[in-house]
């Protein structure tokens, strides 16, 4: 799943706004109203999930997002 940040208070050098991230399946943290996002130190982190929305790509887009990961 992608994601894009809406709100980095706090998280300013950990999370850059309407920057694409990856998100980590985590649904323990899911019931804590948390998302697992691997963030601009390349590790992944818990974040509110209020910070972030859902994001769609066309395939290849997708793909061209993913290649590193």
């Amino acid at each position: 799943m992608l994601v894009i940040c809406i709100r980095n208070e706090g998280y300013e050098a950990s999370l850059e706004r309407r920057k694409i991230y990856r998100v980590v399946e985590d649904s323990e943290a899911q019931a804590h109203r948390l998302i697992r996002v691997v963030d601009e130190s390349g590790d992944d982190y818990l974040y509110p999930r209020a910070n972030f929305l859902p994001v769609v790509l066309p395939l290849g887009t997708r793909r061209a997002v993913l290649a590193d990961a």
